[in-house]
């Protein structure tokens, strides 16, 4: 069972994110809160897999909540919950850790998915969720730094091709196919990118990828 908590100043947008999440045989949510600090004691106490978190809340916001959960001795993977008015904080979030974003109107599909997939370590985004933040932080993102040229140059040509379609927001079936390879083939050149690249998370690889230029190619 996976252990999921959701953190939102809107008790609407709470309440609608347990009925999706509750009524799935594999998820469950083990507590809410409407706000950062409440969302940490809340986290210490029921010690999910998973934790949703709004962007923008009063108190402590979002990004603030996200490196304070990710410092707990048993951090959950988080996933930054925006409706994309928040363009300014995206680049910091991932900076921070976060494992991936959704946006709050997603299809409950998409949540499920998300949920299941960063579950597995994948970080599995819906390509548009993907696509909306590396756009996001385009004007901000940096050149890449003399440690992350090599870090670059240290991937196979490969490993360039599978994080090409990273950066385009590609899953790792869709990769797959473009590729022709098997998912689980992906799976193990994404997981040799993350290392090569010091990289948490596929957003992070995304980032770099954008960031190169390579998600053009």
């Amino acid at each position: 069972m996976i252990k999921v908590m959701i953190v939102d100043d809107n008790d609407i947008i709470r309440r609608g994110l347990r009925t999706i999440i509750d009524a799935a045989d594999d998820l469950r949510v083990v507590a809410d809160a409407g706000d950062g600090r409440s969302a940490i004691e809340a986290a210490r106490r029921a010690r999910p897999d998973i934790a949703l978190v709004d962007i923008r809340m009063p108190g402590m916001d979002g990004l603030t909540a996200t490196r304070r959960l990710l410092e707990l001795d048993t951090p959950p993977h988080v996933i930054i919950l925006t409706t994309f008015n928040t363009d300014e904080y995206v680049d910091e979030a991932i900076r921070s850790g976060a494992a991936g974003f959704l946006l709050k109107d997603s299809p409950p599909e998409e949540l499920l998915r998300a949920l299941r997939a960063v579950h597995e370590g994948h970080a599995m985004l819906d390509p548009a969720v993907t696509r909306q933040v590396i756009d996001a932080i385009a004007d901000q993102a940096p050149r890449l730094s003399p440690q992350e040229k090599a870090q670059l140059e240290s991937l196979t040509a490969r490993e360039v091709d599978v994080l090409r379609l990273i950066g385009r927001g590609l899953s790792n079936a869709d990769i797959g196919a473009e590729l022709f390879m098997t998912e689980g083939t992906v799976k193990g050149y994404v997981s040799a990118i993350l290392t090569k690249l010091a990289a948490e998370n596929r957003v992070q690889a995304a980032r770099v990828a954008y960031r190169a230029g390579l998600d053009s190619g």
